[in-house]
């Protein structure tokens, strides 16, 4: 298993949820087995994403795919984010 992990600034968290919401069915498609989203205690508008995928490779294609940015710059993500992987430990 490959765990993505984002994070980056919204204009709108109400804004930008209703479009992470709305992306569920294309993100499931894309190769997205699990996620989760945190928003900073300090900061509503800076969130955290985890994603879980089967491979590297795939969390790579998601993360790359103009797709995924289109629709983070309809949901008002201000500026790039910043990604990092991870592989579960044995």
């Amino acid at each position: 298993m490959t765990r993505l992990f984002a994070r980056h600034a919204v204009n709108d968290y109400s804004t930008w949820r209703a479009a992470y919401d709305d992306f569920d069915s294309e993100r499931k498609e894309m190769g997205v087995r699990a996620h989760s989203v945190f928003q900073d205690a300090d900061n509503p508008n800076m969130v955290t994403i985890m994603h879980d995928f089967d491979s590297v490779e795939s969390a790579q294609s998601f993360s790359g795919s103009a797709r995924l940015k289109e629709v983070m710059k309809e949901a008002g993500v201000a500026g790039p984010p910043e990604i990092w992987l991870a592989t579960a430990a044995d």
